[in-house]
């Protein structure tokens, strides 16, 4: 049987590109088109959330913490880029990172926090990985955005932890869900919080596997006369629940989280990627779920690259997980747009791209969420999700572990 790497390398061979060589070109794509200084400010970057550029736009704090999180697969998957030396990762794309990293705090007025807990996840993982990594330091901001994660746990009340803190709801009934306790699970496992990542993953587990499909439904709200189930199903809530499993049983050696994995990948194949390619989020493509197909093939990727090998199962998991990541970046890739020798990713790799157009209708923030804009293609997040699962494909291709140096 071929392994993970032997599947991702024939892959791309076949039309004489390596999977890191993808990447780069989607990297160097992205960055062009969205990178930016902030207000003309030296040593920083921001993004612009659309291209082409609109007049007026928003800020999206957790896709930024999605451009930091790619911005060092980059650096790392491609470390002799720019003459690096011994180091293991590019200097210099490293130096894009801690400028896009200033630019966040100086746009979120000098904090690294906002009032949605899943936000915040976002941007701990992204600076986590950057100390670690790239050689960073930001001891504050990740003791302040790990400390947001520790804080609200609230067993007591249902959860869990919370969407999004008292500040941004008029609800009085908090909602508990799959993408805060996900990611929430992920940095607590890598910041040392290994008991509390646990108990966010048996709650999970208990409370938001869906029971006939086995996929993870979005949350719950508990309420005094009974929870309200809501049972959406989003392709990042697989991805981020299989990356906390993934890291709880590196950590743990516990065969339940094996048992776990085993399970949720299996409900990913049957539903959302049954011909191996991830589906495209099933409402408008872009906006914040234009990001949700690159986390579950970045979370994918994770299985391939640091499972124990003393796993159960460890060598099919690994298959498996990869025919799903190397399959998707093929068709992301295969369906690309060429825009002056550079790519433009569709919403749906299964179809070509379309070219994005000036004066497209932008998608509305409602109730905390980005909807699509009226062409999903303009969205930075669909663009950061295609160079994602090429990242991850290039992980897979070049069997880069996240933990352990190669």
């Amino acid at each position: 049987m071929e392994d993970a790497r032997e599947i991702a390398h024939r892959a791309a061979t076949s039309a004489s590109a390596t999977p890191n060589d993808r990447a780069a070109e989607a990297a160097d794509a992205v960055a062009a088109r969205h990178l930016r200084k902030l207000l003309r400010l030296p040593g920083t970057r921001i993004a612009d959330v659309a291209w082409p550029k609109r007049r007026s736009g928003s800020w999206h704090y957790w896709w930024h913490a999605h451009f930091v999180d790619t911005l060092i697969d980059a650096a790392v998957h491609r470390p002799s880029g720019s003459g690096s030396g011994d180091r293991s990762y590019d200097p210099i794309v490293a130096g894009a990172t801690g400028l896009l990293l200033r630019g966040i705090r100086l746009r979120n007025r000098g904090k690294w926090i906002n009032n949605y807990y899943d936000d915040m996840a976002w941007l701990g993982l992204a600076v986590e990985r950057a100390d670690r990594k790239l050689e960073m330091s930001h001891p504050r901001a990740l003791e302040a955005l790990t400390g947001q994660m520790l804080a609200p746990w609230a067993p007591e009340a249902g959860g869990g932890i919370p969407w999004r803190n008292k500040k941004a709801s008029n609800e009085q009934d908090p909602f508990f869900n799959a993408p805060a306790n996900g990611p929430a699970a992920i940095l607590l496992a890598r910041t040392g919080h290994v008991e509390r990542a646990a108990a966010m993953c048996d709650w999970i587990d208990a409370t938001l596997v869906d029971p006939e499909s086995k996929l993870i439904i979005d949350g719950v709200r508990p309420r005094p006369e009974g929870t309200t189930r809501v049972t959406a199903i989003y392709t990042y809530c697989q991805g981020v629940v299989l990356g906390a499993e993934t890291e709880l049983l590196r950590l743990t050696g516990d065969a339940v989280h094996a048992e776990r994995i085993d399970r949720l990948l299996g409900a990913v194949e049957r539903n959302l990627a049954p011909d191996k390619i991830i589906k495209a989020a099933p409402f408008g493509g872009g906006g914040d779920g234009g990001l949700f197909s690159g986390i579950l093939a970045r979370y994918l990727a994770l299985i391939v690259t640091d499972l124990p090998a003393a796993a159960p199962g460890a060598d099919e998991l690994r298959r498996r997980a990869a025919a799903v990541v190397v399959a998707s970046a093929e068709a992301a890739w295969a369906n690309r747009l060429d825009v002056s020798g550079s790519p433009v990713f569709g919403h749906d790799w299964r179809v070509p791209a379309r070219m994005p157009v000036t004066g497209a209708a932008a998608g509305k923030t409602v109730d905390g969420a980005t909807q699509s804009s009226a062409m999903p293609e303009q969205d930075l997040s669909v663009q950061l999700s295609g160079w994602m699962v090429l990242e991850a494909a290039a992980a897979v291709d070049l069997g880069l572990s996240e933990h352990v140096s190669n």
